[in-house]
């Protein structure tokens, strides 16, 4: 009987597109930074050493920006041949963090790494490609790191934007990455660092004299400014500038996050309603939908819709209907060559291995599934049909 499956091919019913549509929507972006403020020189006043706290660093967490990498073995492994992380054993894909601390697996989705540790992110893609059935053989490692950095500027060769890694940052080799100070007087030439709202000082003197200030950690989001000729006003307009940049970035960010909280309130509502009109439409027939007709010695003669995105079988149909007929007399009916010629397929369904089979046929659109009525039920329509006569006979008899 499973012939049947291969006399006819069948593509189910799709459902609208609302059951797949999600109601994500792109950030926008924060548009020209202001200028530079600028203010009047003040007098020279003695250097003083102003330290920041020692901190203790924690470990690395990934952050907007951060480009994730993940390796497998040398060997071919189930992760690079089901999802293509690597389309060779010497070529890597790398994945950036998106704003939403995601970032996004091909045939697995989106996975939240944002704040997340090493150990952690691993967790999280391990479970990820577990929920998608699929076997995680993989490392992780960051190919680029965007998401904390500190900034070097004033009397230096080469201002720049340094990133902090694995490796912590420590202010001699900060300052040696951009060439080091231009400077020939050190008397009042001072580094100074801006970190979490707060000024702090390091005469260049004293700089240049102690290992420990050399081993000064940097932390992410600290602005460093060397000032060779203790103008305080260019220092203070520079932080003055990153603050303000950092105040924009953040009003505008939540002006953003607002208005697209909002747009995907709105969509997420409009799916809401497509795919309730397409309920609706469902329940009153108004949705074109492939049918099999359930008849014979069954409770009660049904048609049976045949589900979406999916293919139904002869045991969902027989699940359905509630028989009373002759399991070793199940029939499946089907026009195969559209002339009106009908072909039957027979199942014995009395035989408990044959019953695993109605698993395995496929049912087309208008097929006819027919349950042949038990022998005793056929023995009681004869008796009910004698009966009367019977009876109708006997009373002639007594009359005459």
């Amino acid at each position: 009987m499973l012939d049947a499956n291969r006399w006819s091919s069948y593509v189910p019913r799709q459902l609208p597109a609302a059951f797949d549509a999600t109601a994500g929507l792109g950030l926008r972006g924060l548009g020209a930074l202001p200028e530079a403020p600028v203010q009047a020189e003040l007098r020279p006043s003695p250097l003083q050493l102003r330290v920041p706290p020692s901190m203790v660093r924690g470990p690395y967490e990934i952050g907007i920006g951060d480009v994730l990498v993940l390796a497998t073995p040398a060997g071919r492994s189930s992760v690079e041949e089901l999802i293509g992380l690597l389309a060779s054993q010497n070529r890597r894909q790398g994945y950036t963090e998106q704003e939403d601390g995601s970032i996004t697996l091909p045939d697995v989705g989106r996975v939240q790494v944002g704040g997340s540790t090493f150990s952690a992110a691993e967790d999280a893609i391990f479970s990820k490609l577990i929920e998608s059935q699929i076997a995680p053989t993989f490392s992780v490692e960051i190919s680029e790191f965007n998401s904390q950095r500190v900034l070097i500027g004033g009397a230096v060769r080469n201002p720049t934007v340094i990133p902090i890694s694995l490796r912590s940052v420590y202010l001699n080799e900060a300052l040696a990455a951009v060439s080091g100070v231009e400077t020939t007087d050190t008397e009042f030439a001072s580094v100074r660092i801006y970190r979490d709202g707060e000024l702090y000082q390091i005469p260049l003197n004293e700089f240049n004299n102690s290992s420990q200030l050399q081993r000064l950690e940097l932390l992410n989001g600290d602005s460093v400014y060397v000032d060779t000729e203790f103008r305080l006003d260019r220092a203070e307009a520079y932080f003055e500038q990153q603050i303000r940049v950092a105040e924009l970035r953040r009003s505008a960010r939540t002006d953003v996050l607002a208005e697209l909280s909002a747009e995907i309130a709105i969509r997420r509502n409009e799916l809401a309603e497509e795919r309730r009109n397409f309920r609706v439409r469902l329940e009153i027939e108004a949705v074109e939908r492939d049918y099999v007709y359930i008849t014979g010695e069954v409770g009660e003669q049904i048609r049976f819709g045949m589900p979406f995105e999916r293919q139904s079988t002869l045991a969902d149909a027989l699940y359905v209907a509630v028989s009373t007929g002759d399991p070793s007399q199940i029939y499946v009916l089907r026009d195969t060559s559209n002339t009106g010629q009908m072909t039957a397929w027979y199942l014995d369904g009395s035989n408990m291995v044959n019953v695993v089979l109605a698993t395995r046929i496929e049912l087309r659109p208008n097929d006819i599934v027919f349950v042949a009525e038990q022998p005793v039920t056929r023995w009681n329509c004869v008796v009910q049909q004698m009966v009367p006569s019977l009876i109708i006979s006997g009373v002639n008899a007594a009359t005459n």
